[in-house]
């Protein structure tokens, strides 16, 4: 059920699905996302695929509904703007629950623990955000997420690119010479040899972050669907087989 991005002309008006749960164009779970964040969603063979979309078509499948994907800012996930238009019924986009977030949207119970990664070039000689102050590198990140305001918080100055995909743009023309950005980002880059040919995974940056879906606040319905798939994919392995297909092995249990 991976839908393509498409626009919400000729879509029917706002609807229910199963269980009652409102959703703004009958028969669609309308996701807002931000295009592309691999390996969470992005787009594959003219469809768009990843983690999040794996989850939320669970999502739908309980509402008896398709998912359809929008392909939206990602600052507009901060402030809940096409959640509360009416335009999206949820917003999947591996977003880090923060307490700033909460206050304009709710979310899902976690379902990713995240860290940040350094990605620099070989060339650079940089391995840590400490070589990058060292040797007076440039820094990026992509705008307004968690490793954005992480370099803030350690004092950079770094260089703000509008999506994943121009940030790994500024690395290949030399316009920064490090980046930091979510781990399973970087993994989903390195595995491509041109990449892991010309870049190098420096630090890894445990932030305590944990992704979550994010609905209008006080949709309390949808929200508890979410929340159902969530711990009923978790408790019949359905987590662990979508995990190794779209992020890699399963994390190590803590001893």
């Amino acid at each position: 059920m991976f839908l393509a991005v498409g626009c919400s002309s000729g879509d029917d008006g706002p609807g229910a699905a199963a269980g009652g749960v409102p959703v703004v164009h009958k028969g669609k779970l309308t996701t807002c996302t931000h295009l592309p964040y691999p390996p969470f969603q992005f787009e594959q063979n003219g469809k768009v695929v990843g983690f999040d979309v794996a989850l939320i078509d669970l999502v739908a499948k309980n509402l008896k509904v398709e998912q359809k994907i929008l392909d939206t800012p990602f600052e507009n996930f901060k402030t809940g703007a096409f959640l509360n238009s009416g335009e999206c019924d949820l917003a999947a986009a591996g977003m880090t629950i923060t307490p700033e977030r909460k206050k304009n949207v709710d979310f899902s119970m976690p379902y990713f623990d995240a860290t940040q990664a350094l990605l620099a070039t070989k060339k650079s000689g940089v391995t840590s955000l400490a070589d990058v102050k060292a040797k007076h590198k440039k820094l990026g990140a992509q705008a307004e997420t968690t490793g954005e305001s992480y370099a803030k918080k350690q004092g950079f100055n770094a260089v703000a690119f509008e999506s994943s995909d121009a940030v790994l743009n500024g690395l290949r023309t030399g316009q920064v010479d490090a980046v930091i950005i979510d781990y399973p980002v970087v993994q989903a880059w390195l595995k491509d040899r041109a990449n892991a040919a010309e870049f190098v995974l420096g630090q890894n940056i445990e932030t305590g972050e944990q992704y979550g879906f994010s609905v209008k606040k006080g949709n309390t319905k949808l929200l508890a669907a979410i929340n159902k798939a969530i711990t009923d994919a978790r408790a019949d392995g359905t987590y662990d087989k979508l995990y190794k297909q779209w992020i890699g092995p399963l994390p190590k249990a803590t001893p």
